[in-house]
């Protein structure tokens, strides 16, 4: 008569647990990869600071690497620090002096890049754009070749509130491997949000010229390594 090894009754208990803890896991990764943090267009959490993006970049057409300083050279586009705030936002003191320039000294949407400068800690700002752990996106390497911030982020010149414009799924980036043409503008013109394509014509050929080398890598190492 066959009999079971003892360990078998180890292995049906270690199971009985596995079996609901891994389809627990499937599901939580399956609302992870869902939640309207990563994937909703539209998505648009509220900031500790009011920072208009409309009027520094749209109405005093401050370019995006005075703030995001390192999205040229790095693959993440550097939140600034409270110092970059402060250089046109310096408190007054009590004598109404101040350090920097005081645009707004006053006001009340300040309160918490006050308090940060004050404590010397960080503000803690909401991530809008969030891709999957497992996603290794590099700014520096997109912006070296002319894909400008509008092909991902839209025109966040108009917002007033940051909010998600694209899905940033697998396909829409493989849409742009695939084809990457659409994408690519000159370098100096990157942060340029008003910038639109010539029409057909020595420019335009030109420009296509410049970028006919750009071969979108399209291997799944690219982007999961």
């Amino acid at each position: 008569m066959f009999h079971f090894p003892q360990w078998t009754n180890t292995a049906l208990r270690v199971l009985l647990v596995a079996l609901p803890a891994s389809a627990a896991y499937g599901a939580w990764v399956l609302m992870a990869a869902t939640d309207p943090a990563t994937t909703h267009v539209g998505y648009a959490p509220e900031q500790p600071v009011p920072f208009s993006h409309k009027l520094h970049a749209g109405a005093l057409k401050m370019d995006c690497r005075y703030c995001h300083t390192t999205v040229e050279t790095s693959a993440h586009a550097a939140v600034p620090p409270t110092q970059t705030c402060i250089n046109c936002h310096s408190p007054a003191d009590g004598n109404g002096a101040v350090e920097l320039t005081a645009v707004h000294a006053g006001s009340r949407k300040l309160t918490e890049v006050y308090r940060s400068w004050a404590e010397g800690t960080p503000i803690k700002w909401n991530r809008v754009h969030d891709l999957p752990d497992f996603v290794q996106f590099d700014h520096s390497a997109h912006v070296a070749r002319g894909v400008s911030c509008v092909s991902c982020h839209g025109r966040i010149d108009r917002m007033d509130v940051v909010s998600q414009d694209h899905t940033l799924s697998m396909a829409s980036c493989l849409s742009c491997h695939r084809n990457p043409e659409p994408h690519l503008r000159p370098l100096d013109r990157v942060t340029d949000m008003d910038w639109v394509s010539p029409e057909p014509t020595d420019s335009l050929e030109e420009l296509v010229r410049d970028h006919q080398n750009i071969k979108a890598n399209q291997n799944c190492s690219t982007c999961h390594y």
